[in-house]
Parts: structure tokens; C-alpha cells; sequence
């Protein structure tokens, strides 16, 4: 297998040389060795394959987290095929336009949603559907645990696609970001390197799974470190106090940080092992980064990444300073620029588009060659929409979004695709989604409506209800206002910056 480029091989050459060490602990203290791994995940490929599932397929999955995920993850990229994972909280309503696009040939599900599914999979011709509930459970590992073990890896080139993830569509519709094995390799082996990763390094992993941060960044640098891994199915506070103690390294999102310093219990006796503190997917106020190395001694190392380039810059682990409010370096083998109209780099300590390029960066996306060459320059360099500085020595500070883009908790989301919902409910003339500061979510969604003339506007209880129904629990505002008109400039265009002004301090105190 020297020459396979399917990551899977990697992570297995790491599982054998491991055997009986521990992998995962769940919460109950139950131990998955690197043995077991291995043979859940042979089991889990050799399941896949029984459902005719061929290199270059795609497989969906949206479900809980669990261990029983991580094998069909690895499983599904040991046959050779695509994983897509999918946010547990996507309705109904927004799976068919996945599966229509994806056309998976197999997706798993709780059994809930396989239910509700039934017609959008069978519109798409996809050949199995299985059950997986939040503790693993379901027809997908009740088929896992009659296979013998597969202990052939399929043989992958370095750009074959190892996963498609969708990202929030600025035209309301999601785009598949499709990711190569080289991308997901790439990325692992430079930040297992850069961060410092050693033997005994014990990572608490309570991140999600169905997107770069906890699937490709956590769950990858911890494998290829052979750690163990302390598994928690949510970020649970009293979990986390728990636990923490026995961890060298914890991955989060801001809101991870904010609610242990909310809380008096957190402190330096958490966080005697920590070596490592990594905050990402969303901004982390420089104010929460002072207050984390007040509190524990521990300096919060911030990072910048997308789904489309994985990791693209970090701040140093050993040597340099970790800056609040940046986002530090690129990383070895990343180039990054800073650009402004038709891609022409702007002078250091200027405001302009961050570009990158390198082995990280996706191969485009699925079935969309136009926009692909859109965000792509002529040389190769992808433009990810955020606006940044670049100091003298090539440090990097996010400064803003060039792309209409909110990000609360940690989730992106479109503006659009909400006002688009919006504008469909009964007496709704126009709308407008802007993000406000959140103190727990970082930014907070508002929603204003303007009614048609003559019309009464929903309650914001019933707008929520409505839009319950159509999107994902994340993307629901967390407030409903009502105005007259919408304010516009003098080319009729909503001043979405003079909504935010007058909303802005509506969630303090």
C-alpha cells in the first residue's frame, strides 16, 4: 500500500503500530482500542461494499455523533468512496435538495428522517437507506456486525474526492466543496507537525462531526498521533469540567471558551495538563482571550480556516507570540495573499481579500464548474471571500466578510437563504438577515420584515414556527423585528450596515 494515496491507509499503518492503546473514552468510561478501531471500521468497509457501494460513490449521513459515525467515516473512505456528512439539525426540506444534488447511493439516518426521506431518495435513484441512532445503534451497524472483516483498502490517486461538504450558499442554495484525499492528508500531517502533537497527548473531543473543524482537524491529528481521545457527544459544561483535568489538548469554538469562563467553577485546576488551547470556526474576541489567560495561564491558540482549504494560517504553538484578534501565519506548503480588484496583492497593513493556495485547497465544486472558476484566480490561487490584513512578516488579521456571511456558533450562514424563506410567508412584502454581537454565539441572527401593503405581518413567534419547519435550528433568527420599509441608499439597495447599527446591542445585558 505504499503507494495508495487513500488516507484511510495512512491512518491505518498508525491503528496497527498502536494496537491496544486507547483510541476513544466515552463518557462512561468505556475504552475503544486502536485494535477495535481497526476492526470496526474493516467491518463497517465490508458492510458498505455488501450494498454495491464503489469508489467515486457518495455516501450520506446525517446523524448524531458517535463512534458508530467515525467507523462509517473511515469505512467509507477505505472502499474508495465520497463521505458527506450533514448537519443533524437540516430539515427535511433542505435533505432534498441535498440528495437531489449529492445523488448518494446510500445514505444513513435516524430512523425518523429515513422515514421522512423516502421520496427524495427514491426521485434520486439511491440504492439503500439505513437506520443509526444518536448511541450507534441501527441497521447500519446491525449489518456492520455480520460482515467479516475487510482488510483491503482501496486504492485512491491523490486527487480522488475523500468528501463532499456543503457549504452555505450565498444564492440560497449550498455548493459541495469536493475534497481530495491529498487535501485532508496535507492538512492532517502539517498541523500534527506544527502543534506540536507528542505521545501521551490526550485530545478532548467534543465538537461535531459533520464539518472540518471536528471531523478533518480533531479527529485527524489525533489518529495520526495515535492519541486517545476523550469522547463527549456535544459540548456538555459539566463534561467538559469533568474531563478536562485529564486532557493535554481540547479544540473548540469560541462559545466553548465563553461558557467555561461564565462559569466559576474554571480555572487553573482544569487545566493542569493543557498544552494546548485551539479556538476556531468563528471569530474569538480578543476580550475572551485576555480573559482565558487570566483565568487558567493558558494562551488560547487562534486559527483560520474554511471547508474548501481546511487549515489555511494558525498562530505559532512554540515559537512566536499568539496575538489576540489574529490569526497568525500561513501554514508550511500555504501561500496566502492579500488582494484587492482583479486579484492585484495590496501593500502590507491594507484591507483586501484573502487568497490562497496549496495542497489544502479543494479541487472546486461538485457539479459546478462555473462557480468553481469563478473564486478561482488564474494561478491558482482561491479567493475565500474574507476580508484581512497582512503585517510586514506575514501575519494575518480577519478584518471582515466580503461575502454575506453571519457566523453564529460556529455555523455559517447565508443571509439569503433565510430572507428567501421570509419573503415566502404570508404578509411578508421584503427582508432583510443581518448578524449583531451574541455574548454565548458570537453573532446573533436578526431578522426585519417590512409588510406588504395593507397586510398584517406574522407574530415572531409564528414567523419562527414557520420557519421551524424549513430550516435548521441555527439559521432561525433570534429575533423578529417589523418596520415600515427597509432603509436603502440612494441606488435602492437595503443598508444592511444601518440595520445591524440600530440592532447591535439588542442582545447585551
Amino acid at each position: 500500500m505504499a503507494n495508495n494515496a487513500n488516507f484511510v491507509a495512512r491512518l491505518e499503518e498508525k491503528m496497527r503500530a498502536a494496537g491496544d492503546a486507547p483510541a476513544f473514552e466515552t463518557a462512561d468510561g468505556t475504552i475503544t482500542t486502536y485494535a477495535q478501531l481497526l476492526d470496526e471500521v474493516a467491518r463497517a468497509a465490508a458492510a458498505l461494499k455488501s450494498l454495491g457501494v464503489a469508489p467515486g460513490d457518495r455516501v450520506m449521513a446525517q446523524v448524531d455523533k458517535s463512534l458508530a459515525n467515525v467507523f462509517l467515516y473511515l469505512a467509507t473512505l477505505k472502499v474508495g468512496a465520497a463521505f458527506n456528512p450533514l448537519n443533524s439539525a437540516y430539515t427535511p426540506a433542505e435533505l432534498e435538495y441535498f440528495i437531489g444534488d449529492a445523488q448518494p447511493s446510500v445514505i444513513v439516518a435516524s430512523a425518523k428522517r429515513i422515514a421522512e426521506i423516502g421520496p427524495a431518495a427514491s426521485a434520486s435513484k439511491v440504492r439503500s437507506l439505513l437506520t443509526m441512532a444518536s448511541e450507534g445503534s441501527g441497521s447500519f451497524m446491525e449489518l456492520a456486525a455480520q460482515q467479516a472483516p475487510l482488510r483491503e483498502t482501496a486504492m485512491r490517486e491523490p486527487d480522488d474526492l475523500a468528501s463532499l461538504i456543503y457549504t452555505s450558499g450565498t444564492t440560497g442554495r449550498s455548493k459541495g466543496a469536493m475534497i481530495t484525499h491529498r487535501n485532508i492528508h496535507s492538512n492532517a500531517v502539517t498541523l500534527h507537525s506544527y502543534w506540536g502533537f507528542q505521545p501521551g497527548d490526550v485530545l478532548l473531543h467534543a465538537l461535531p462531526i459533520f464539518h472540518v473543524h471536528g471531523l478533518f482537524v480533531a479527529l485527524h491529528t489525533a489518529l495520526l498521533n495515535a492519541s486517545r481521545m476523550l469522547w463527549l457527544p456535544k459540548f456538555d459544561l459539566d463534561e467538559v469540567l469533568r474531563l478536562l483535568p485529564r486532557a493535554t489538548v481540547i479544540m473548540g469554538v469560541p462559545t466553548f471558551y465563553t461558557r467555561l469562563l461564565a462559569t466559576d467553577a474554571f480555572g487553573k485546576a482544569q487545566c493542569s495538563r493543557l498544552r494546548l488551547v485551539i479556538s476556531g470556526s468563528a471569530p474569538l474576541l480578543a476580550e475572551t482571550h485576555e480573559q482565558f489567560t487570566k483565568r487558567t495561564g493558558h494562551r488560547i491558540l487562534e486559527r483560520y480556516g474554511m471547508t474548501e482549504a481546511g487549515m489555511i494560517t494558525s498562530n505559532p504553538w512554540m515559537d512566536g507570540e499568539r496575538v489576540p484578534g489574529t490569526v497568525g501565519y500561513a501554514l508550511p506548503e500555504i501561500s496566502v495573499r492579500i488582494a484587492g480588484e482583479g486579484g492585484k496583492p495590496v501593500a502590507p497593513g491594507e484591507i483586501g481579500v484573502l487568497e490562497v493556495k496549496g495542497p489544502n485547497v479543494f479541487k472546486g465544486y461538485w457539479r459546478n464548474p462555473e462557480k468553481t472558476r469563478e473564486e478561482f484566480r488564474a494561478d491558482g490561487y482561491f479567493v475565500s471571500g474574507d476580508l484581512a490584513i497582512m503585517s510586514e512578516d506575514g501575519r494575518v488579521t480577519i478584518v471582515g466578510r466580503a461575502k454575506d456571511l453571519i457566523i453564529t456558533g460556529g455555523f455559517n450562514v447565508y443571509p439569503k437563504e433565510i430572507e428567501e424563506e421570509l419573503n415566502a410567508l404570508p404578509g411578508v412584502d421584503e427582508s432583510a438577515v443581518v448578524g449583531v454581537p451574541h455574548p454565548d454565539f458570537g453573532e446573533g441572527i436578526v431578522a426585519v420584515l417590512a409588510p406588504l401593503p395593507g397586510k398584517e405581518l406574522p407574530s415572531e413567534s409564528e414567523v419562527l414556527g414557520l420557519l421551524g419547519k424549513r430550516l435548521a435550528k441555527f439559521k432561525l433568527p433570534k429575533r423578529v423585528f417589523s418596520a415600515k420599509e427597509l432603509p436603502r441608499n440612494a441606488m435602492g439597495k437595503v443598508q444592511k450596515a444601518a440595520l445591524t447599527a440600530q440592532y447591535r446591542d439588542i442582545f447585551k445585558g
